[in-house]
């Protein structure tokens, strides 16, 4: 299958991700067709990575943006992460042009950690 062009661009979370690979394993399921390789480790790699439901990830993001050095790209990648620690957080801040202060740190993590 060859793709012409792309329609459209949207951001999603892995927890979203799971919850849609799950959804057409069922209806697959229940057609009684089998599923191909990729499908299958696309569902295992899923759920071993998912950490949290996709409502609690998306609330997640949400606070998140509303804190001041959060871009949406980072806020993505902490609610797919869930980091339990400063130096988790700090590795996904690695490229930024800016470090965050121990409070801001413990901000996040605190919101991380109200959203497992």
């Amino acid at each position: 299958m060859k793709v012409k062009r792309v329609v459209g661009e949207e951001r999603i979370l892995l927890s979203e991700l799971r919850e849609m690979l799950l959804a057409v394993e069922a209806s697959r399921l229940a057609a009684g067709e089998e599923m191909s390789y990729e499908l299958r480790k696309s569902i295992e790699h899923a759920n071993h990575l998912s950490k949290t439901s996709a409502e609690k990830a998306r609330a997640l993001v949400g606070e998140l943006l509303k804190l001041e050095k959060i871009k949406e790209d980072i806020a993505f990648r902490i609610a797919n992460l869930m980091p339990r620690t400063r130096d988790e957080l700090r590795a996904i801040y690695a490229k930024e042009r800016f470090t965050l202060t121990t409070e801001e740190l413990d901000e996040i993590l605190d919101l991380v950690m109200t959203h497992f």
